[in-house]
């Protein structure tokens, strides 16, 4: 927004969430689909499609960035790449895989060519969070196995691989620049044995591989998680003892549940932990076009096998303790309420779009001896408002209360604090915003000081 006017805002997940307290969707600022975890650097980061408001198809235009440190509380980065980055493609941010290799991030998206024609594509970045560009200048992948949803592996070898397709399962062994391969493209054997019994039957699709594959290697065995049907898709994986196949159906992942008719695995190891992504329809107003991203801990049993899990609101554990005292974007949160994120002029993304009563939670936040004082970085094109703080919920003990003037324009930013009294130890803290009028405020990001 400028410094003139009001934001517009066309969220309809604005102001509707406000009962939420797992932190099952991650998301709760906007509707995202398709997830892919990545670590890198001790960080786990998690790509997203994106779902636009309101949505009666897969209406997507961009690739979103989320990250954490301890599983509950979660960064957003924006989005690191939009279909519009390439300049053959017309449409459909659908789903997407980002890997590393020797020190480049390298995103293979789907897109579509022409109106309902799609094909895999490639961007390359030096980091995790872009940004990306197009290498190429052209799809990487053109076939006739259903062009969507890739996933890529390199091997222990060096050989890298990616897969991909609707309602066929392909590969192709890419080679080490990772933008080109070698070889045609092969087609993997579909049948009840490789990946499934379908019932009822269907011609076309002669298991119940779908979509979605999620390609991965552990303890010497190749895993191949993918998104089963009949519609409504459940999660179903194979194994395999080479890269290639031959695959071996092991059965549900997850069952058909979540008011989402498809679905999406991720799989990654984090902190010695393994964790399933997946997406569903959870949120206010979500369905099968409108999704949300979600994640459970799971345990491998000892034969390797992958148990099957129900889908969960969570309220899960942290991984450790967030530091107050170095400074946190304000749109690191567990769960919101009402707010929204938008880009910042300083570089990143802001909170945005904020009401009274609207809310942010972090879970966990470790004030050790006590604090002294807050601050954070505001800006108001407004009247500003009020950031309450209070520990544990929402009316819970205020320990402070941030006074946010007018500064003359949405991305004019100030730093305001104020005293802080009653916190120490562990709790999960609430940034309550309050005032009048349409929209408050917008925020950048907090920190305290210790006493």
């Amino acid at each position: 927004a400028d410094s003139d006017t009001e934001p517009e805002d066309t969220d309809t997940l604005s102001g509707v969430n406000s009962g939420a307290t797992g932190d099952n969707p991650i998301v709760q600022t906007i509707y995202t689909a398709d997830p892919a975890p990545l670590v890198h650097n001790g960080r786990l980061y998690v790509y997203t499609g994106h779902d636009e408001d309101g949505s009666t198809w897969f209406t997507m235009n961009d690739w979103r960035l989320y990250s954490t440190t301890d599983l509950v509380n979660w960064t957003d980065h924006g989005s690191p790449l939009a279909y519009t980055d390439f300049d053959w493609a017309v449409g459909d941010a659908w789903a997407a895989q980002c890997i590393e290799r020797n020190g480049k991030f390298y995103f293979y998206v789907t897109a579509a060519r022409a109106a309902g024609v799609r094909a895999i594509g490639v961007a390359v970045a030096d980091s995790p969070e872009g940004p990306f560009v197009d290498p190429i200048g052209h799809p990487l992948v053109t076939s006739d196995c259903g062009d969507i949803d890739p996933t890529a592996f390199v091997d222990d070898d060096g050989q890298a691989y990616l897969y991909w397709g609707n309602p066929k399962l392909c590969y192709v062994r890419l080679n080490e620049d990772m933008v080109s391969y070698s070889g045609s493209v092969e087609h993997v054997t579909m049948n009840a044995e490789t990946f499934g019994l379908r019932t009822p039957s269907d011609p076309d699709r002669p298991s119940t591989y779908e979509e979605g594959p999620w390609f991965y290697k552990r303890e010497g065995k190749y895993y191949m998680v993918f998104a089963a049907g009949p519609i409504s898709e459940h999660i179903g994986y194979s194994t395999a003892d080479g890269p290639t196949g031959p695959w071996t159906y092991r059965g549900v992942v997850m069952p058909a549940q979540g008011g989402s008719f498809t679905n999406h695995p991720g799989v990654v190891d984090y902190k010695g932990n393994s964790y399933f992504f997946y997406h569903n329809g959870a949120l206010p107003m979500g369905g099968g076009f409108t999704r949300s991203v979600a994640v459970e801990e799971f345990s491998y049993n000892p034969d390797g096998s992958i148990p099957s899990m129900d889908m969960t609101d969570c309220d899960r554990e942290g991984l450790g303790s967030l530091n107050p005292y170095i400074r946190t974007e304000a749109e690191t949160m567990a769960t919101a309420s009402g707010v929204e994120t938008e880009a910042c002029s300083e570089g990143g993304m802001n909170v945005s779009f904020v009401n009274d009563g609207d809310s942010i939670r972090v879970i966990g936040v470790n004030f050790g001896g006590g604090a002294a004082s807050f601050e954070a970085r505001v800006a108001s094109g407004a009247d500003g408002g009020t950031i309450a703080l209070h520990l544990d919920s929402p009316s819970g003990t205020l320990i402070g209360s941030c006074t946010v003037p007018a500064t003359g324009g949405w991305q004019n930013w100030e730093t305001v604090s104020c005293a802080i009294t009653g916190a120490s130890g562990i709790h999960d803290l609430y940034l309550v915003f309050e005032g009048s009028g349409d929209y408050l405020l917008n925020f950048n990001w907090w920190r305290f000081d210790p006493a």
